[in-house]
């Protein structure tokens, strides 16, 4: 596979879904960090551009584009996130609170990195509630009406924000703050390295945990890159 080193790394997650995998192995950041030139990410990821293509090759084998969410409409990207993110996320959740609490008990002593780690996940999840319900309860559903003005060539429903792009601003600034508490629990957890005095509750605390890193990279990868450069050209059309 050949990669333009000009091209931003949005741009290649985009046209090629699977290779977000790729970047979560060498750690380039395309959700929030997906303006970035591949050519400079590879540098920060100290990753030579040559063995990125080689692993996306064989990762991503050519005229395979996976689900192309760009041929999605806006109802059904929406969807797709609410079926396959949120509600995971909300699962999730609960579980992993139950998890860092039972940890925090066995090995905290031993392992205070547990109580910082807790005081993160209490945070990043307060956070990512409050953003879901607003993406549920005002910003989606005015996408929703918005995109049936579109296909009725209608007027465009009104909008008590002013514009779509306000909403969306916000949302965005909210992903770069959860996903800051994302590194920083990687960071105190050594990358999810499990130590030799663990537990099976500490083990499947850190693949819950590592799991639902790359869920919500992933949701965030989608509004992001996806369905909120999507919304701002339709209403800009309209």
């Amino acid at each position: 596979m050949f990669l333009d080193p000009s091209k931003t790394v949005r741009e290649l997650a985009v046209a090629f879904p699977k290779v977000t995998r790729v970047f979560e192995q060498t750690k380039i950041d395309y959700c929030r960090g997906g303006d970035q030139l591949l050519g400079d990410a590879c540098v920060r990821a100290g990753l030579d551009l040559r063995m990125l293509a080689q692993m996306l090759e064989t990762s991503v084998p050519a005229a395979v584009s996976a689900f192309d969410f760009q041929q999605l409409t806006l109802a059904e990207s929406i969807k797709y996130i609410l079926d396959t993110h949120h509600l995971y996320a909300k699962d999730e959740m609960k579980r992993l609170e139950g998890l860092v609490e039972k940890v925090c008990v066995a090995h905290g002593a031993n392992h205070s990195e547990l109580l910082s780690m807790r005081d993160l996940l209490r945070q990043l999840f307060v956070e990512l509630r409050g953003h879901m319900f607003k993406e549920e309860q005002v910003l989606f559903p005015f996408l929703l009406q918005m995109e049936a003005a579109a296909l009725k060539n209608a007027r465009v429903p009104f909008a008590p924000f002013g514009t779509v792009n306000n909403p969306i601003r916000m949302m965005v600034l909210e992903h770069d703050n959860m996903g800051e508490l994302l590194r920083e629990l990687r960071k105190l957890s050594g990358g999810y390295h499990i130590p030799d005095d663990a537990g099976i509750s500490y083990k499947v605390f850190y693949e819950a945990l590592e799991a639902f890193e790359q869920n919500l990279n992933q949701h965030i990868h989608l509004e992001n890159n996806v369905l909120f450069p999507r919304a701002v050209a339709m209403e800009t059309r309209l």
